[in-house]
């Protein structure tokens, strides 16, 4: 069953074609990796997927539901979460305050509580700190879970930054090269995080740039090139196509 359905999908900033005709669709508890040479127009999809982007044209349906250029914080109530190339991380927060921003969507907010600070408040948000250290237990940052964000390691942001979005109860997880900027015993720990995640049911969605991550966790893969679909397949498919070998994996891919 697919779960994201993108169809005829582009985007245009002046006269300049980002994302062209795009079609794809994702099923339910996959692995889908997103790859493509620089420029390929992989971040402007997920902009596009996550209502950062308004599409120029074409469908983004989740599970059967339109909602291309829909806003962010309507697509986090639907199931649909990510992560961002660039660290989005509060540095003025602890690591699970970090999370629990995450999990804002759940949390009792109705007026009179929050001015009152009624027990069913107090309650709730401490399950939701709760809930939070479990993530960070879950993602490898049990042993960060009284300390400050800004005391993070890169490394471990990067994993708390998925444990954020895992705060969110997605049934869609999007991430922007998780691994970018990591070693390879970092990157051997984000590739854990991810299979752990799918084990889960969780639909995830990456753009990633290091092959070895890809090609090892993935079920699919969709391929760009100058905003259009190159290729799509298995890691196995996807390694034999000559196309993408040119343009992107290259003989050592």
């Amino acid at each position: 069953m697919s779960l994201l359905c993108v169809t005829s999908l582009s985007k245009s900033f002046g006269g300049v074609s980002a994302i062209r005709d795009l079609s794809f669709t994702i099923a339910a508890g996959t692995i889908h990796s997103i790859i493509g040479p620089n420029g390929a127009g992989k971040t402007t999809l997920f902009n596009l997927i996550t209502g950062v982007y308004m599409p120029s044209g074409g469908s983004v349906r989740f599970d059967g539901r339109e909602v291309g250029g829909l806003e962010p914080h309507r697509l986090a109530a639907l199931g649909m979460s990510r992560t961002f190339q660039n660290l989005q991380i509060f540095h003025n927060m602890s690591a699970v305050e970090n999370v629990m921003v995450g999990a804002h969507l759940h949390l009792e907010r109705g007026l009179a509580a929050s001015l009152l600070r009624l027990p069913s408040l107090a309650r709730s948000e401490a399950a939701t700190r709760v809930r939070c250290v479990e993530l960070m237990e879950f993602v490898g940052l049990g042993a960060w879970r009284d300390a400050e964000a800004s005391a993070m390691s890169y490394g471990a942001l990067k994993r708390l930054e998925i444990a954020r979005a895992l705060a969110a109860r997605p049934r869609l997880l999007l991430l922007d090269e998780p691994a970018a900027g990591l070693n390879d015993t970092e990157t051997r720990e984000v590739d854990e995080v991810i299979k752990r995640i799918a084990a889960q049911g969780i639909t995830v969605v990456l753009v990633e740039h290091d092959m070895k991550m890809v090609m090892g966790i993935s079920d699919h893969i969709l391929v760009l090139d100058y905003g259009a679909k190159l290729a799509e397949g298995t890691p196995a498919e996807i390694r034999a196509n000559a196309a993408v070998v040119a343009a992107y994996l290259g003989n050592g891919g």
